[in-house]
């Protein structure tokens, strides 16, 4: 190496005795690493003092290192959790973040999303739902050579472009719960229509309540927007019934705590009187009082997989793609009083 020449990647790669691919993921963080080769790399770029250079590898592969996000979700706190895990992969890396709201009614939604990646000459794209659900748009992100992952309920592609979570099987559980707990009269508010997720969580409710034994009753049936004046709504609706449901799943928390507060404010003892459970985990859920109890949908750590599979493709199947949703039990629900 020249005396005044900068430092390169191949020059990292030679001295450490690894591939350029090796020290590329070095320096973006990836973590199928061992920490042997990790540390030999990091202080062979110390020693030499190199120093990554986006703009030339930018122009060289035709793209910036711009990860997207792009979705349609009234869910501002899901939202929020899916940067927060995207930031913490990023973090330290040459990649940064471009947040884009969309309509996904719009009749120029493809041809919006297609100026949006070849104006900002995305490297990848990371789909939320509803809008990750049309094959349409993932096909397109393709075609323009931006890799994609797709964030749903359900599996919507192939591992290595997909973070998924197991909503029905867990709803299925916290009604069954509900069961043991000796609730008969289970109410459920539904999410948005045109949304997988909330038809993953209604097709949930559904087989908790068949394997409980227990009928479907229509009066006990709402829905909503996933938004909290939609909570409300059903609770003047579900708590007017003649006999009312002693309990109540919810498709998100932040219905929940709409209708938590609707039962409140009708004088209603929660959870002695009315139980609830609520959907994703969301710092609203912890923060309420009674705090609720919710099914914690895993945002942030499919966020950080599919950051993962967007910044390393090559390593793309190797990161998880389904990932488990756990019951987090707190004071909103309870066996129905005598």
């Amino acid at each position: 190496m020249a005396r005044d020449a900068k430092p390169t990647i191949n020059d990292v790669a030679r001295l450490a005795g690894v591939s350029k691919k090796t020290v590329s993921r070095v320096i973006n963080k990836s973590p199928l690493l061992n920490e042997a080769t990790r540390s030999k790399v990091e202080a062979v770029i110390a020693e030499i003092g190199y120093v990554p250079n986006p703009q030339a590898r930018a122009l060289a592969l035709r793209r910036n290192f711009l990860i997207g996000l792009i979705h349609d979700n009234p869910n501002a706190q899901m939202v929020l959790g899916v940067q927060e895990g995207i930031l913490e992969t990023i973090r330290n890396t040459e990649f940064a973040l471009v947040v884009r709201p969309v309509d996904r009614h719009s009749p120029q939604l493809l041809d919006d999303i297609r100026h949006f990646i070849e104006q900002q000459r995305l490297f990848g794209v990371m789909l939320l739902p509803p809008i990750s659900e049309n094959d349409e748009l993932a096909d397109m992100c393709r075609k323009l050579g931006c890799t994609v992952v797709r964030m749903g309920s359900a599996a919507l592609d192939k591992s290595e472009h997909l973070v998924a979570s197991n909503d029905r099987q867990a709803v299925a559980d916290a009604v069954f719960w509900l069961s043991e707990l000796g609730h008969r009269r289970i109410g459920f508010i539904a999410g948005p229509q045109g949304f997988r997720s909330a038809r993953e969580r209604e097709l949930g409710f559904a087989d908790g309540m068949a394997r409980a034994g227990l009928p479907i009753d229509p009066a006990l049936m709402a829905r909503g927007t996933y938004r909290f004046e939609s909570g409300l709504a059903a609770g003047d609706r579900l708590l007017a019934v003649d006999t009312p449901p002693t309990a109540i799943f919810s498709s998100n928390d932040e219905m929940a705590a709409g209708f938590l507060h609707r039962a409140l404010d009708k004088g209603l003892k929660v959870p002695g009187q009315i139980s609830i459970i609520g959907f994703d985990n969301t710092a609203t859920a912890a923060h309420i009082w009674p705090p609720l109890t919710t099914v914690q949908w895993p945002i942030k750590a499919m966020a950080r997989a599919a950051a993962h599979k967007l910044i390393d493709p090559l390593d793309a199947a190797s990161q998880p793609s389904i990932f488990l949703s756990d019951l987090i039990r707190r004071s909103s629900a309870d066996a129905p009083s005598a």
